[in-house]
């Protein structure tokens, strides 16, 4: 019984909630992040919707860029 794919992907969660985690810490300190052209905020006087459309394309394109060179190897 090989375990070798099982530790493969254990060790890709492990370095993608590593990376993940290092986003939320340094988020607030990239002040573009949430303010871009397309992200959306809107509400009234005791609610409000927010709808990242921006910030979730870049971001989008940002990681398909990411893995587009990663599975190159």
């Amino acid at each position: 019984m090989d375990l070798s794919p099982l530790g493969r992907l254990l060790v890709v969660m492990g370095l993608t909630l590593a990376v993940l985690g290092i986003a939320i810490l340094l988020g607030p300190r990239i002040p573009w992040i949430g303010r871009l052209p397309g992200d959306f905020a809107f509400g009234g006087e005791h609610w409000k919707v927010y709808v990242p459309l921006g910030t979730c394309l870049v971001l989008s394109l940002l990681l398909s860029l990411v893995l587009a060179a990663l599975s190159r190897r």
